[in-house]
């Protein structure tokens, strides 16, 4: 079996310059159990953290952090009032005054620290995927089956998908992630995506790699490493070939 890579095709770039994807893999990692109240800690800290530096739902959306992507979305025909992104998500639920809850320790790590940088983090599982994964813009119709959702959607033309072969993993960038690409108990292979728009920077976006990397090492051992896709740098191998 050859080689499994990773790579963002160029429409995305020029959708939003100066995007960058950090693309944590971990090998052999253990996700069983749930997660242990340290790290339960650490994603109670995090929300604090946001409601200390945005008192309100309506800072959270005029940050600039969330704006890019209200603009990202609006470029491939997303209207940001009824799509948020991952982070606008997560932080209108934390502003709100709900605590998170505890999911499992890939998914809560991931949720950590897109909470501590304002960006959007998620795991995909890679067990059992024996196809290239990209992120691309859909040609119009594919099928989608979103997670927390019954039944199946046709992913509209143009939007920012992340796709397995014809499996689409998720939809609207980062929006939404299939049923299939949830992270489960006996998950022991798994790549994190963390992205970045400006006023984010690829250094920024690295160092939220590097925080993903130490926290899956001390919560979920395995073998842990990442790399930074961009247009300069757009494909990695994700796992060797046998």
């Amino acid at each position: 079996m050859g080689a499994l890579r990773y790579r963002i095709d160029g429409p995305v770039f020029e959708l939003a310059p100066g995007y960058a994807r950090g693309v944590v893999v971990a090998e052999g990692v253990d996700n069983e159990g749930g997660s242990p109240a340290e790290l339960v800690e650490l994603l109670r800290a995090a929300e604090t953290s946001l409601r200390q530096r945005m008192g309100s739902v309506e800072q959270l959306v005029a940050d600039p952090r969330v704006q890019a992507w209200r603009t990202a979305y609006r470029a491939f025909g997303a209207r940001p009032s009824e799509f948020h992104s991952s982070i606008e998500s997560l932080g209108r639920r934390v502003l709100n005054g709900r605590d998170l809850p505890a999911i499992s320790r890939l998914v809560d790590i991931g949720t950590v620290v897109a909470l501590r940088h304002v960006l959007p983090a998620g795991a995909h599982p890679l067990d059992g995927v024996g196809e290239d994964l990209v992120l691309r813009r859909a040609a119009g119709g594919e099928p989608f089956r979103p997670l927390g959702a019954d039944g199946e959607e046709q992913v509209a033309p143009g939007e920012v998908i992340l796709a397995a072969g014809g499996e689409v993993l998720t939809r609207r960038w980062t929006w939404r992630q299939s049923a299939g690409s949830a992270c489960r108990p006996g998950t022991r292979l798994v790549e994190v995506n963390v992205d970045g728009l400006p006023p984010i920077g690829a250094d920024e976006v690295a160092a939220a790699c590097g925080e993903v990397a130490d926290l899956i090492a001390r919560f979920c051992g395995g073998r842990v490493r990442h790399e930074l896709l961009t247009a300069a740098h757009p494909e990695m191998v994700l796992l060797a070939g046998a």
